[in-house]
């Protein structure tokens, strides 16, 4: 009788270990998350890093161009709300390559804006984008890995933010030095080509597929099931759960814009207008430094949080932020800046990696997208104030003070973590 042979279970040990394990469509929607979640920031992060240079050609005040950062924000909102719908309506890699589209072809448009009301509605247009692509990526990478390594994929398509957004400081550096600030969002649309990589390689998530198919057997029975489960949102105990996730959110995102939407112009607006005046090539380096420590963040929050829970990790991550921010804000010496700004991005950006996590192991299949663009974007519409907030408070009060109010917001928000439970292991329904 031959010996029977078993055969062999990948091992998920090392710190690559969790990848290995992975099956092939788990890996490609992972990767397809990661880059749009890149090229998102690619894009979206592109103004904060031309803004001194948009302001001289403008004539805009700190308040005006704040209040452009603003309104990307309210259309970040608006199109998380609305993608968290088709997402879970239509497939999370149709809303994806959508989401892509739309945020690679107004952020090329930005670059004919002769206006501040141009800029506005182009930008509110590029956010539309920018919330949707989140909404769909992070309902994408949930679904298609198992609890045990969630958090740390989740973490790795976090992390291609601070890639993205160190691209477009290198880009800004050698682009806009030479043609301007208007070929820098030229440059926006080359994300657009990916789309085409996603539609040939991303599968729809296994569980998707199965709600979809139940939906379609069950007719007009499950979608009034699915309508009431959206509306659990609001009742009982998940409306308090619903209400603090919402509003830590709003207060790390006002925290996150206040510090990235304004750190560049901070750094390379002359010291009369209260910046430190650095060139734009210096400020670019300056910025991609903090992109090393804001992408270490991601990652080892995701790998922690796997190993001891999102809670505790995420407090943690979060008090220190709100010390850190103030004291760059305070700090005039460039070596000394260039020496903090890892810290400040390792600590201020970090948490995030967590939050996809945390809401998918709250809300079910059915709604999770829109849950989670709803828990997400509402947040963003709140958050929204930062930019402008910053830029108003810099001009009358300086930078220094500006950051302290976005460490304030930093420390309510884990504050708020009083009310939301630990969701580390739980299977997704």
């Amino acid at each position: 009788m031959a010996p029977s042979v078993q055969a062999a279970v990948p091992d998920d040990s090392g710190l690559f270990g969790w990848w290995r394990v992975a099956d092939r469509p788990a890996r490609r929607a992972l990767v397809a998350a990661a880059l749009g979640w890149a090229l998102d920031a690619f894009d979206v992060m592109l103004f904060s890093l031309t803004l001194a240079s948009v302001i001289k050609e403008l004539g805009l005040t700190k308040t005006q161009a704040g209040a452009l950062g603003s309104v990307t924000l309210l259309g970040g909102a608006v199109g998380g709300l609305v993608f968290g719908h088709i997402a879970d309506r239509f497939g999370r890699t149709r809303a994806l390559m959508a989401s892509v589209l739309l945020y690679s072809i107004f952020t090329a448009a930005c670059g004919l804006s002769q206006t501040l009301w141009q800029f506005a509605l182009f930008r509110a247009l590029l956010g539309l984008g920018m919330g949707g692509e989140w909404a769909s990526g992070a309902a994408l990478v949930s679904e298609t890995w198992p609890a045990k390594h969630r958090g740390r994929a989740l973490g790795f398509m976090q992390s291609s933010w601070a890639i993205g957004f160190a691209a477009a400081a290198m880009v800004v550096g050698f682009v806009l030095p030479r043609w301007g600030w208007r070929a820098v969002f030229f440059v926006g649309i080359l994300p657009a080509f990916f789309v085409l990589w996603v539609r040939r390689n991303v599968e729809e998530p296994e569980v998707w597929k199965a709600q979809q198919r139940a939906r379609l057997a069950g007719g007009a029975a499950v979608v009034s099931a699915v309508a009431s489960r959206f509306s659990d949102m609001f009742r009982g105990p998940m409306l308090r759960l619903t209400v603090a996730v919402t509003l830590m959110n709003a207060c790390t995102l006002f925290g996150w814009w206040g510090l990235n939407g304004w750190v560049p112009a901070y750094l390379s607006l002359p010291t009369t207008q209260g910046g430190i005046g650095l060139s734009t090539e210096t400020m670019s380096w300056f910025v991609v430094a903090m992109q090393v420590g804001m992408w270490l963040g991601y990652i080892t929050f995701g790998y922690i949080t796997d190993a001891i829970g999102r809670k505790p990790v995420y407090v943690f991550y979060l008090v220190m932020a709100s010390v850190l921010l103030p004291l760059y804000g305070f700090m005039r010496v460039p070596l000394v800046l260039l020496l903090l700004g890892p810290f400040v991005a390792f600590f201020g950006t970090g948490f995030f990696s967590g939050f996809g996590a945390v809401t998918a192991e709250i809300y079910p299949t059915s709604i999770r997208a829109t849950a989670q663009g709803f828990t997400y974007n509402l947040g963003r519409i709140a958050s929204a104030a930062a930019p402008f907030t910053v830029g108003r408070v810099a001009t009358t009060q300086g930078f220094s003070a500006a950051f302290t109010i976005a460490g304030i917001a930093y420390l309510f928000g884990a504050i708020i973590w009083t009310w939301i439970p630990e969701t580390r292991g739980r299977e997704l329904s």
